[in-house]
């Protein structure tokens, strides 16, 4: 039998009420993620449990590493059923790493299996859980659906067409699914001979010939305006650190006249592109009301031997020690300054940022928007129990819990949405025990309000995603 009973992670009785009577039933509104937009728009079928559960997931490549799992079984040529195998049997030994918590969520809410995965009925697990897959509820849209999810966010490249997400909107049912404009590729010019090549893509999807940056800057706002006229309202920014500098400390026609002639640049030449355009992105987003979202401080393709072999996101990333508090206000204020500071939200992936990001936060709140800055959800690394808990806490501290826009799964996985069940019943047991203990009083119907305004009504508000 599961140890995941009705009560888990609850040890109070106001945890108990706040969690089933006010948390529980909240629809899920998860506004970033990297599900595939096209299995959402074709009700995809996944064949197995191997392909909607560990195709990509580099939490579990990484543990099963780390157990002397053979790569073959990982993401080599063995079966899919052998791929289960050898994860089964790695799942016992993940005890106290969220993983183990994770792996039974899923499979009792999803397919209402109670036993703890081992290796003894890995075979039963496969088979059983490869004939739900067949059934229409547990389609990619199926599986969504049954987690009660109203919209998801995908995260989606500026070159891409959007016609899932068109597919999608002309279907007219839930959950919605909304684009969100990733540019990253946009000001990576570490490789110019890479970077040349994506400027084509994105000059011929965006009808401009892209031979200075100014063309560069036309295209970029071409593109822009589409996704909005697809839905989007949130963009989103994988960088080790913000960086700043005084407009016009180099000519940036020079800059990207040398990339487009196949010179390197110097490091304070990448970084100041990378700058100048980020700042001219975030205008943009300012001028349609988006949400810019920066995820910051990973140090990513550590293992330059398996990003050979494998390529990038494959589970050799880690927290990075990057300074973030000077550039990071430097650059806030470069677009507060021109009133142009859009509503932000800050993600740190070390820990020992948290209270620098949630100070960071209230420096720039105002405009009469409610949490117009806001230090995001515990990512990657740190949306487990632990990690969670610290970024709620100096939430808490430096700042206002209440405008707090909640959980997200940051997740490939269709069955990934526990994970917001997992963070509703820790924020209720952090309040609870509050109350326990006499540290706010004993009101369950106004902290119940809170807890459904962080879980929901928040970002609802916060996202401007176009529905009432």
């Amino acid at each position: 039998m599961t140890f995941i009973k009705e009560n888990f992670l609850l040890e109070t009785p106001q945890a108990e009420e706040l969690y089933h009577n006010y948390a529980k039933e909240m629809p899920i509104i998860d506004y970033h993620n990297h599900l595939p937009p096209e299995y959402v728009a074709n009700h995809h079928q996944f064949k197995n449990l191997t392909e909607a559960w560990l195709s990509g997931d580099h939490y579990k490549w990484r543990a099963m590493r780390a157990l002397g799992i053979d790569e073959c079984y990982i993401t080599g040529n063995a079966s899919d059923q052998e791929k289960f195998q050898k994860w089964a049997e790695t799942v016992p030994y993940t005890l106290r790493n969220p993983l183990y918590h994770w792996t039974h969520l899923e499979l009792l809410r999803y397919f209402g299996i109670e036993a703890l995965l081992t290796e003894k009925n890995a075979e039963h697990v496969f088979q059983e859980t490869k004939k739900q897959l067949q059934e229409k509820s547990h389609s990619a849209v199926g599986l969504l659906q049954q987690f009660n999810v109203e919209v998801i966010c995908t995260t989606d490249d500026p070159i891409e067409k959007l016609e899932h997400h068109e597919k999608v909107a002309n279907e007219g049912t839930l959950p919605r699914m909304l684009p969100t404009f990733r540019p990253d590729k946009i000001y990576a010019v570490e490789n110019n001979t890479a970077y040349r090549s994506y400027l084509e893509s994105l000059g011929e999807i965006s009808g401009v010939l892209i031979k200075s940056y100014q063309d560069l800057i036309m295209a970029i706002k071409n593109r822009v305006a589409y996704f909005h006229e697809n839905g989007c309202r949130l963009s989103d920014h994988g960088l080790e650190q913000l960086y700043h500098f005084e407009m016009n400390t180099f000519n940036i026609e020079k800059i990207f006249k040398k990339v487009m002639d196949g010179h390197p640049l110097k490091v304070d030449e990448i970084q100041y592109f990378k700058f100048e355009t980020l700042v001219h992105l975030c205008r943009e987003y300012h001028k349609l009301g988006w949400v810019q979202q920066f995820h910051l401080g990973a140090l990513r393709n550590t293992n330059k031997k398996m990003l050979a072999q494998l390529g990038p996101d494959a589970g050799f990333d880690s927290m990075g020690d990057f300074p973030q508090a000077i550039n990071l206000a430097k650059f806030l204020d470069t677009l507060e300054s021109s009133d142009q500071l859009g509503k932000t939200i800050l993600y740190n992936i070390n820990p020992a940022h948290n209270e620098v990001f949630a100070t960071m936060a209230g420096n720039f709140n105002g405009g009469n928007i409610k949490g117009k800055v806001q230090f995001g959800s515990g990512w990657w690394y740190m949306d487990q129990l632990d990690g969670m808990e610290r970024q709620l806490n100096a939430l808490s501290n430096m700042g206002l819990l209440s405008c707090f826009v909640g959980m997200l799964t940051d997740s490939r996985s269709f069955l990934s949405f526990p994970r917001h069940e997992y963070f509703r019943r820790l924020l209720c047991n952090i309040l609870g025990n509050d109350i326990k203990k006499g540290l706010v009083p004993n009101d369950i119907a106004h902290i119940g309000g809170l807890v459904q305004d962080i879980c929901y009504q928040n970002a609802k508000t916060y996202f401007n995603l176009g529905y009432n």
